[in-house]
């Protein structure tokens, strides 16, 4: 794994117009920066020098030249890119999707507000009942969590189809909190099912990319992912790993927080469960 390559990716968003430049030419050029003196490299990115002794001190090192013997170190790994393409091994293939969502995780890190999930996991910890929705690829991830709450003892149900959405969500209260789940954060069924639920009194909390969207004006609480998917990421797996790294620390908090209730509920759940196996 290229390290280095990597943390670029992940402070990429951070960076200003004249640093994205050069991280741009590395991440084409992996191994075109090495023979290169800083002016050769300030040239080619059509910046100043003191840009490029800024982008290496981004990325934790003392200058340009521990830039260079870091990536140097690196040269022969596999590049560190986006696109799959026919001529990748299978394991190359599971290379790459493993850097984008070890890079997808850092980003969700840094993205998400501490403050607004902890208010997340105690208004769902002491909620009456909680509806989950999501659509397409948010389905499974819905219905992912929609299983950890019930095990830990929770009254939860997901629901995938828009007017199941729209019914459930009307009959919602104050005591109760509808979770929303998009990356895009402008699917208009999740949008009108929250907005119903808000009408009602509920707490609405939508978990989706950051950034401005529809979801996030009909929420009281969003939980931001950050995830950059790409033509060849049909299924959004960066952003459903993102997405599920979130609702799984929500459940281990619940868990943690109910006083032994969520270890009894788990245990009766696993007793249920026995005679399914061999």
């Amino acid at each position: 794994m290229k390290k280095t390559a990597l943390k670029i990716k992940m402070l990429y968003p951070e960076m200003g117009k004249a640093e994205k430049k050069i991280a741009d030419w590395i991440i084409e050029n992996p191994t075109g920066l090495i023979p290169l003196s800083i002016t050769e490299l300030a040239e080619k990115c059509g910046c100043g020098e003191a840009t490029i002794v800024r982008f290496a001190k981004r990325l934790d090192f003392g200058g340009y030249q521990e830039l260079k013997i870091s990536l140097a170190r690196e040269e022969g790994s596999s590049d560190m890119t986006d696109g799959i393409t026919a001529e990748d091994s299978c394991f190359e293939i599971f290379e790459k999707v493993s850097n984008d969502i070890y890079c997808s995780l850092e980003l969700t890190k840094k993205a998400i507000d501490k403050d607004a999930l902890e208010q997340a996991a105690k208004k769902i910890l002491t909620a009456q009942q909680i509806l989950i929705y999501g659509l397409g690829n948010s389905a499974a991830v819905a219905l992912d969590f929609e299983h950890k709450l019930l095990r830990a003892g929770l009254r939860a149900a997901a629901f995938s189809d828009n007017h199941m959405q729209a019914i459930t969500a009307s009959h919602l209260t104050d005591r109760d909190v509808a979770i929303g789940i998009s990356h895009s954060g402008s699917s208009k069924d999740i949008v009108d099912a929250l907005k119903i639920a808000r009408l009602r009194g509920a707490t609405a909390i939508s978990i989706t990319n950051k950034g401005k969207s529809p979801i996030t004006k009909v929420s009281d609480i969003t939980l931001f992912t950050a995830s950059n998917e790409t033509k060849y990421t049909i299924l959004g797996l960066n952003s459903r790993i993102s997405q599920l790294s979130i609702i799984s620390s929500i459940y281990y908090y619940i868990v943690y927080h109910r006083e032994g209730i969520s270890s009894e509920a788990i245990e009766m759940t696993e007793t249920a469960l026995q005679n399914k196996k061999y």
